[in-house]
């Protein structure tokens, strides 16, 4: 990541995209590259301009926002060391949280979030942390989660390469515990536990934090 945390926003209202881009403007450790009114574009500007995170709403035309994070997954630009993708809609809905979690995105925010958590969300995925509204993080944090998704074959063949620990690890992560309180709780340094995020995140597939949260909320037992 560069010293400026460089954003790319995509919405299909201008004076959202406006207001977002002004907002985030005015952080002198954050850039905005780009802003684009619908998903085509925030493929094609993901690819060219790599940002460190992407402001994604998720009904947008040509391309909703969990087609964006299906495409951006499968050309390889969104994930750890790649671009984070933080979601914003008005709507807080179950179905929209599940998707866009379980497709990669790094968070979820509410549009009439207050606008201080703006700044403070795209610093956080961009450092590879969870970021979700507190309007729904409590509902995530205790598991509520629609229970409509079951794992697939390729899911639970991925979970096998776990080691015990890093089973532990992720159970953590879907009790939304942070990295310092699973340090504590399983009584092992900070740099331990971040070696075993990351090799969690590599053996399931998972290309957040937020993911693994969800797949750990849905197969762990």
């Amino acid at each position: 990541m560069s010293e400026r945390i460089s954003v790319l926003v995509a919405d299909d209202e201008s004076i959202i995209r406006t207001g977002l881009s002004a907002i985030l403007a005015s952080q002198s450790d954050i850039a905005v590259v780009g802003a684009v009114s619908n998903g085509e574009q925030a493929v094609a500007e993901c690819g060219q301009l790599k940002p460190d995170v992407l402001l994604l709403d998720i009904h947008m035309p040509r391309g909703d926002g969990l087609w964006v994070l299906s495409e951006l997954g499968r050309r390889a630009l969104l994930g750890a060391g790649r671009s984070q993708a933080l979601m914003l809609t008005t709507f807080d809905l179950d179905e929209y949280v599940d998707d866009a979690l379980a497709a990669g995105a790094a968070g979820f925010l509410l549009k009439n979030s207050p606008y201080e958590e703006l700044a403070g969300a795209v610093r956080a995925a961009a450092a590879g942390h969870s970021v979700l509204s507190p309007t729904v993080t409590r509902r995530i944090v205790q598991g509520h989660l629609s229970t409509r998704r079951r794992p697939n074959d390729r899911e639970l063949a991925r979970l096998k390469y776990l080691t015990g620990r890093e089973r532990d690890v992720l159970c953590l992560i879907g009790d939304g515990l942070s990295n310092a309180e699973i340090a504590h709780r399983l009584t092992v340094s900070l740099h331990t536990v971040k070696t075993h995020v990351s090799h969690v995140l590599a053996k399931t597939g998972c290309q957040s934090r937020a993911q693994a949260a969800v797949l750990a909320r849905n197969i762990v037992p």
